[in-house]
C-alpha cells in the first residue's frame, strides 16, 4: 500500500536498546512517497534478535504498529505487521551499516539499508 504500482522511497528514524541474550526492543518511524501522491507514515515498535550472539551478525525482527495513508487528500490507518530479515555490520567502533528485508502487511515487501550509531 505504500504504492499502488511501481516503488516508493522513503527514510527511517529507529531506536532499539540491547536486552540480554541477543534480544533488542525498539522503536522505529518509516515516512515514504511513491511520487505520484501517496504518502504512508508507518510508526511501529520492534522485538529482534541477533541469533549469532551479541547484537550485531544477523537478525531476524517482529514489527506491530500502525500505518498512516494520505491519498489524494484522504486520510486512512491499518493495523502494520512485519518480519524484517538483515545483516548489522559493525564499522569501527560506533558506527553500524545494515542491509535488511522486510515482508508483511499493508505492505507486500521492501528493501533498504540503515547506518546507525551505537551508544
Amino acid at each position: 500500500m505504500n504504492s499502488r504500482v511501481n516503488f516508493a522511497g522513503g527514510g527511517v528514524l529507529a531506536f532499539d536498546y540491547a536486552l540480554p541474550h541477543s534480544f533488542a526492543v525498539g522503536l522505529n518511524v518509516t515516512a515514504s512517497n511513491n511520487f505520484s501522491g501517496i504518502t504512508v507514515i508507518e510508526s511501529a515498535v520492534l522485538f529482534r534478535w541477533y541469533f549469532l550472539g551479541g547484537y550485531t551478525g544477523f537478525f531476524v525482527q517482529a514489527d506491530g504498529g500502525a500505518s498512516f495513508l494520505l491519498e489524494d487528500g484522504e486520510f486512512s490507518h491499518v493495523f502494520l505487521g512485519g518480519l524484517r530479515g538483515g545483516f548489522r555490520l559493525p564499522l569501527k567502533s560506533k558506527f553500524y551499516l545494515e542491509p535488511y528485508g522486510r515482508i508483511g502487511y499493508p505492505f507486500a515487501f521492501g528493501v533498504g539499508v540503515l547506518t546507525g550509531i551505537k551508544f
